[in-house]
């Protein structure tokens, strides 16, 4: 919601302020300038990375038009989620939750997150976290390390889109200034015709060096930063999985598990202790009841 607002306040504000000063919006409408600074662009990022980075950088941009992912609530029912599956180890021993994490989409567990079952990077993150310290012989250290090289393998992909994204957005103005040197071409051709044409033309060749500014930092670059900060976002989320499975397989009980890890999310979406504690409680309850009537 916030992505549509802010295109719209780019582009009304300067083509309001280019109406205001009596300017004639037909124009800025060259659809060949248009067609060189955004085929341009293209085809250098097709040439400069492979599909895979290109799929992820379409599927990053449609995202800036959906809900942040790891929101508040996010964390709450991920926190109340492990909060159960360890309280589950915690009773019946590391091999009770052997089925849950061997085949998480047919886990009893795991059905009331299908958030969880759908993101395949943290289902597997958690699952094969897990799996280590259910098989066993792997002292503490070793796993959070092994976690720590996941979320940097993790981080480094999902960094790839934003970088690459971000050298389109740098090359844009370049890109403008070649449709700008074009056009300058073509009205020297056209020199000695009615002064009217010139001017158009003119026009024309300096409405692709605005075409490819505004795009940069209007748009293709703006899309860029979200992009990071949502990898960002996305490596806070694994830090604070990474902090909580740790702790247990230290030998934390499952509680002081989650309060730890909940002091590692982010402060403008962590819960408070309160309503993790109200979370989790539910989640307990609940639990037993199927336990009872199973």
């Amino acid at each position: 919601m916030f992505a549509i607002v802010g295109i719209l306040l780019v582009f009304g504000a300067v083509i309001g302020g280019f109406l205001m000063e009596k300017g004639h919006l037909a124009v800025l409408l060259q659809p060949a300038e248009f067609l060189i600074i955004a085929g341009s662009a293209a085809g250098t990022l097709l040439i400069a990375n492979p599909m895979h980075v290109v799929k992820k950088i379409l599927s990053g941009t449609f995202s800036i038009f959906g809900k942040a992912p790891f929101g508040k609530e996010r964390y709450i029912s991920t926190l109340r989620m492990m909060y159960e599956l360890l309280n589950k180890a915690r009773r019946g021993g590391m091999l009770s939750i052997e089925d849950d994490i061997e085949k998480p989409a047919e886990s009893v567990l795991f059905h009331p997150y299908p958030q969880f079952l759908r993101d395949e990077h943290i289902r597997d993150f958690v699952c094969d976290t897990m799996r280590m310290a259910v098989t066993g012989g792997v002292e503490p250290f070793d796993v959070d390390q092994m976690m720590d090289l996941d979320m940097e393998v993790r981080h480094r992909e999902t960094n790839q889109p934003v970088h690459a994204l971000t050298a389109v957005a740098e090359s844009l103005p370049g890109l403008g200034i070649i449709a700008a040197v074009l056009g300058v071409v073509i009205t020297m051709g056209a020199l000695g015709g009615p002064p009217d044409a010139i001017g158009h033309k003119v026009a024309a060749a300096l409405v692709g060096t605005f075409l490819g500014i505004l795009l940069c930092y209007g748009l293709v670059g703006p899309i860029g930063a979200y992009m990071g900060k949502a990898a960002e976002d996305e490596h806070a989320f694994l830090y604070v999985l990474r902090v909580l499975m740790a702790s247990f397989i230290k030998g934390n009980p499952p509680v002081q598990a989650v309060e730890i890890a909940r002091r590692a999310i982010p402060l403008h979406v962590r819960p408070s202790f309160e309503e993790v504690e109200a979370a989790c409680r539910g989640e307990q309850s609940g639990a037993r009841m199927q336990e009872e009537a199973a």
